[in-house]
């Protein structure tokens, strides 16, 4: 597939190239930051299967717009999947998308960038994976989507962040909803560079146009072996994380139920 294929096809992303093959996604809704929903959870997996297919890709940086990386939109749609709300059929669509989101973004064969320029409160595996992630002193990573709104923390939730922060800290993360901020994040190596918002992007393109110098088969072997741990990780419990969240979110609809109508 080449860029003019797919480069105006999605509503949620902007994705252009320039001359060193340095591939540029900004994240939006409507021009602003983006809020999650069912559109981003489907065109983003579709745009990074297009990405991992464009051989003349020779790195990938990935940003958001406005204050905010990705935001999650605060309303009656947030309570759908808690309170059981949907059908199996519905989550068997979710469960194949979630899959896709997270392997396809693995698929991309070159070095990855992403340049975080603010708070990403759901959906952060498209955050820390890259393979250098950038952050502002703003920026705070939070599982906010999951076990502090009543749903299991799958999504890769369970998988990248102990992986990330340790196997306890990890645990702890996900089950308080805590904010992990940019500076801490740094500290404990989930990030590798903060820099001041005026200066993200430059830095991401300084380092972009290094590695875009390189030998194209050593940035894509050194891809391979970069995310071979992760992608065995995710091929254990991807998808066994979200077909118990679709569990839990499905047995919802009976628990509010008699928590309204306690049996006497």
């Amino acid at each position: 597939m080449n860029l003019d294929e797919y480069k105006d096809r999605f509503t949620t992303a902007v994705v252009d190239r320039d001359d060193a093959g340095v591939l540029t996604v900004r994240l939006h809704s409507k021009g602003q930051s983006l809020w999650w929903g069912a559109r981003p959870h489907r065109e983003l997996a579709e745009l990074f299967a297009a990405i991992a297919s464009d051989r003349d890709n020779r790195v990938v940086v990935i940003t958001g717009t406005g204050d905010s990386f990705i935001a999650l939109l605060d309303g009656p749609a947030t309570t759908v999947l808690p309170r059981g709300e949907t059908t199996a059929t519905n989550w068997d669509r979710t469960i194949w998308e979630g899959n896709r989101l997270v392997n396809q973004l693995l698929d991309i064969e070159v070095p990855v960038i992403v340049a975080v320029n603010g708070p990403v409160v759901v959906h952060s595996e498209i955050a820390v994976l890259g393979d250098i992630v950038l952050a502002t002193p703003e920026t705070y990573f939070q599982d906010l989507a999951h076990f502090p709104m009543g749903m299991v923390p799958g999504d890769s939730m369970q998988v990248i962040w102990p992986l990330l922060l340790g196997p306890n800290r990890g645990r702890a993360f996900l089950l308080m909803g805590r904010k992990l901020f940019a500076r801490e994040a740094a500290d404990i190596g989930v990030v590798a560079e903060v820099v001041p918002a005026d200066a993200l992007l430059d830095r991401a393109y300084e380092l972009a146009a290094r590695l875009a110098a390189c030998n194209p088969v050593l940035l894509r072997n050194t891809r391979h072996t970069l995310v071979r741990p992760i992608r065995r990780a995710m091929a254990e419990d991807l998808h066994t994380g979200l077909a118990l969240e679709a569990l839990a979110s499905l047995s919802g609809k009976e628990w509010f139920a008699s928590l309204e109508h306690p049996a006497s």
